[in-house]
């Protein structure tokens, strides 16, 4: 067995069926075992953001993705992907190929060097050991094993990145088998912390007037979501979620009231969260659109993470997340079901009209209504991109567990359209990608990615020649009428169709709601080959979502709404 051997061999034993990759010379002795090697499949990218954001759409259905690369200027422009993964808990293998020995021997003692090479030998390594649990350089095929295989658990520990680099001369080496399986090592929690913990969490809920479940991705990362779905049951605690962990169950439950994304949340999720007195934080990661949340209630809210448990302004180190849940279910168990809290009779915000001109929020409804009608959000995944739409599409109830994918927290534009090969593969399901145009015409070559694994992904573009999103944070006035967006924020206008038919995809451009509705049927059909959409919006329209999150809501809303939620906020009597 070589190096290229071991690492497929362990990966295969893992679940990993498909590698996303970009080829190099040094990698070459990699790739070539690998397309020898059954039940493992090289899935070629255009440029390294594709592999980088396919890995990562394909972590978060299978729980391990794959990007192979060459060294420096592979690695380098893979590295924003990789950053997203590690912030949002994506065990994603970077495999990474570089000089050989007598290479590295000359460029040290010589000074000669080699290309892609910054000079520095070990940079990649270095480099990525910011955004990495693990990072490994196998430079001896004896030691290839012990090195893969720590790594690899690191990452089935930690669920985040890791990194693997190999020299080119030691791919073909000789090395030891694979012994027994490789498992995540979760470090224990210290029994008193957790009693300790557990006690206090218990007593707050038991006095909270409103408590409210606030779950986030790690539910999902580290396996949990049977033991959330029991506590949902169990409370009978109305839940929500982060925008990046939204479906982290299903959310055709009564109990779920809306994804909350600070200001941008939908009416019902807004009045909850700004009434309860006791947030349930599980598994979130807790970005800057929860500022208000975090101001307002920081010392009311139990947060639990995959690091620690803080309950109000008391932390509680070597508690575990999965400890933690079970501890506290054994808590609910013991007490008995309970009734669901009613929840308040919020008005809903209004919908517009689905008829006329396009906008994000007609095309929102249009499209998700045929989605739902159709009966097709089982056989779907709904992927946003960092952009208004992300915002309105996260007001979307009743979808299935894992059948929404976001990169919320890193927030790079560009991900949808790249992460949608992965979704593709690893979920088994038709991609419905949003995108904004802006993040589009980063990563526009992915489409031939598509075609050449014969996805059926269909990827709208938001079509509003400018930045919304940025916009809206520097300067909400430009949205006026009359008004116009700063000259950074502005994007050129490109002719889809012929972007469509260069790459040889089926293209389709809609401005109204009679147009998109006509098209949905044809497109959504469409198997063997991907569709982009051109959705045209105008320039000036401000979602009220996104209006919401870049100014303040009114405070007569506020207010109205938090007496509401105190006014139903106790569960009925027994």
């Amino acid at each position: 067995m070589t190096v290229s051997d071991y690492i497929l061999a362990r990966l295969k034993q893992l679940g990993l069926e498909h590698i996303f990759a970009v080829p190099g010379d040094y990698a070459s002795p990699f790739l070539s075992v690998l397309d020898q090697t059954p039940g493992i499949t090289r899935v070629p990218n255009i440029n390294e953001l594709g592999s980088g954001y396919a890995a990562d759409g394909y972590a978060r259905f299978r729980g391990i993705g794959a990007a192979c690369v060459q060294y420096g200027v592979g690695t380098f422009s893979l590295l924003n992907c990789t950053a997203g993964s590690y912030v949002e808990r994506l065990p994603v293998v970077v495999i990474s190929a570089s000089p050989k020995t007598s290479d590295r021997k000359l460029e040290r003692q010589q000074g000669i060097l080699f290309h892609h090479s910054t000079g520095n030998l070990r940079a990649d390594q270095q480099v990525f050991q910011r955004v990495t649990v693990a990072s490994e350089i196998v430079n001896d095929a004896g030691a290839a094993p012990a090195q893969i295989d720590r790594a690899l658990t690191a990452m089935l520990t930690h669920q985040r990145p890791i990194y693997i680099e190999v020299l080119n001369d030691i791919w073909a080496k000789e090395c030891a088998e694979p012994v027994g399986m490789l498992a995540a090592q979760p470090r224990p929690s210290d029994p008193a912390a957790l009693e300790a913990a557990v006690a206090a969490a218990w007593t707050r809920i038991q006095e909270a007037r409103l408590p409210v479940l606030w779950l986030g991705v790690e539910i999902q990362r580290y396996g949990l979501q049977e033991l959330a779905q029991e506590l949902v049951e169990l409370s009978g605690l109305p839940f929500t979620t982060t925008s990046v962990g939204k479906t982290v169950l299903d959310e055709s439950q009564p109990q779920f009231i809306g994804t909350y994304a600070g200001p941008a949340s939908p009416a019902l999720t807004r009045a909850v969260m700004a009434a309860t007195d006791c947030p349930i934080a599980l598994g979130t990661i807790i970005t800057d659109d929860y500022l208000d949340i975090m101001k307002a209630s920081f010392g009311a809210m139990l947060e639990v993470t995959d690091e620690e448990v803080r309950i109000g302004y008391q932390h509680y180190p070597y508690v575990t997340l999965p400890d933690f849940l079970d501890a506290l279910l054994t808590r609910f168990r013991a007490a008995g079901a309970r009734p669901a809290y009613e929840l308040p009779a919020v008005p809903a915000d209004p919908t517009p009209a689905l008829t006329g001109p396009l906008t994000y929020n007609t095309f929102y409804g249009a499209l998700t209504g045929f989605l739902h009608d159709q009966q097709l959000t089982h056989d779907t995944v709904l992927v946003l991109g960092e952009s208004t739409s992300l915002y309105v599409f996260g007001n979307l109830m009743g979808l299935p567990r894992n059948s929404f994918v976001a990169q919320a927290a890193w927030g790079s534009l560009g991900h949808e359209t790249g992460c949608a090969l992965g979704v593709a593969l690893g979920s088994g399901k038709q991609p419905v990608v949003v995108a904004g145009d802006g993040g589009f015409m980063m990563v526009c070559q992915e489409l031939s990615s598509l075609v050449r694994a014969k996805s059926n992904a269909v990827v709208f573009v938001m079509s509003n020649q400018g930045y919304a999103i940025e916009q809206a944070f520097v300067d909400i006035n430009a949205f006026q009428p009359g008004q116009e967006f700063a000259e950074f924020d502005l994007l050129p206008s490109w002719d889809y169709a012929a972007l469509a038919q260069a790459f040889g995809v089926r293209g389709y451009r809609a401005e109204t709601v009679e147009e998109l509705q006509q098209h949905l049927p044809e497109i959504m059909a469409t198997t063997g080959q991907p569709c982009l959409v051109e959705i045209v919006i105008p320039k000036h329209d401000l979602a009220p979502q996104l209006a919401r999150l870049a100014g303040a809501p009114p405070a007569t809303e506020s207010r109205q709404q938090h007496r509401l939620a105190l006014a139903a906020s106790r569960p009925p009597s027994s």
